[in-house]
């Protein structure tokens, strides 16, 4: 009983995780119009010629017009460790969620003690696996970025 509460408050804990990343990502991705922050789209921000007025999104030419996804934005958090280690963080915190809800969900259906034990091992090797993947590829992507020359 005392591990199903520990995985429980885990399975809480990398929910209010993926929040808190998530909401950085929408930061990030979605707000660049609204909120320039330095740290999270550095590309744009430099881009900006402070003697210029202010223009909407809508009068902005696209040639003058800098997107988070550009490749020099891209790029310029694809270098940072941080960054990497933050979408490792939120990789492993979404694959722990995710996967344990649904062990869960799979429990309510009460199968028999060699299933669950089945399930378990199951979820345990696929989320391992991703989770190796994933961060393989998130340490790729930081050294592509690292040795593009901009």
């Amino acid at each position: 009983m005392m591990r199903d509460q520990k995985l429980w408050a885990w399975h809480l804990i990398a929910g209010a995780v993926i929040l808190v990343l998530l909401g950085v990502h929408m930061l990030t991705m979605h707000m660049e119009g609204v909120i320039r922050i330095q740290s999270l789209n550095p590309a744009s921000v430099e881009h900006v010629d402070k003697d210029r007025v202010p223009q909407t999104r809508d009068q902005k030419s696209d040639e003058e017009d800098i997107h988070p996804i550009d490749w020099a934005n891209v790029r310029a958090r694809g270098v940072r460790t941080l960054y990497m280690a933050s979408y490792i963080f939120l990789l492993g915190a979404a694959l722990f969620h995710g996967l344990y809800g649904l062990r869960n969900i799979l429990f309510e259906l009460n199968p028999a003690v060699w299933l669950r034990k089945t399930l378990s091992a199951l979820l345990l090797l696929l989320g391992l696996g991703l989770f190796v993947y994933g961060a393989w590829a998130a340490v790729m992507a930081r050294a592509i970025a690292r040795a593009w020359k901009a």
